[in-house]
């Protein structure tokens, strides 16, 4: 949407929920070679389990993005470090946990300035359910304001 080419690969854990799980995105200016993050630029730990397991891959001067209500360990790091209450504004502002994605969504837009509030809530609002968009969108909207 902004003029990038972007692709994204995931994956689970035995379990979906409460078991680890991973997202590597690559957005580039050109083509994408290579649909695999080897060493990332940022790294966004939503919890201690992908924080310790992940962080040994971040680039020496890369930005680590922390949900700070999930992590209470952060090792010494060389980049830049970013700690925000996600899941915490996710429950305050609307009751549920499951939202602190899109509280993170609105953190790493605003932190990164890697593609434009813009583009980000058209993607939001062509991806997520007609039903839960405006929470979503306002989810989003507070990371922004972190």
């Amino acid at each position: 949407m902004d003029g990038k080419n972007a692709v994204q690969t995931q994956a689970y854990g035995a379990e979906a929920r409460g078991s680890l799980v991973t997202s590597e995105v690559i957005v580039a200016e050109g083509k994408i070679g290579f649909p695999e993050v080897r060493k990332p630029d940022i790294l966004v730990a939503m919890n201690q389990e992908v924080l310790d397991k992940l962080l040994k891959d971040l680039k020496e001067n890369g930005t680590l993005i922390i949900n700070s209500s999930n992590v209470a360990t952060v090792p010494e790091s060389r980049g830049k470090v970013c700690r925000f209450p996600m899941t915490e504004t996710a429950k305050k502002s609307f009751g549920e946990a499951i939202y602190a994605n899109m509280v993170m969504l609105g953190v790493f837009t605003k932190t990164t300035r890697l593609v434009t509030v813009q583009s980000m809530e058209k993607a939001i609002r062509e991806s997520v359910s007609p039903e839960t968009v405006e929470s979503d969108i306002n989810a989003f909207r507070n990371g922004l304001k972190l």
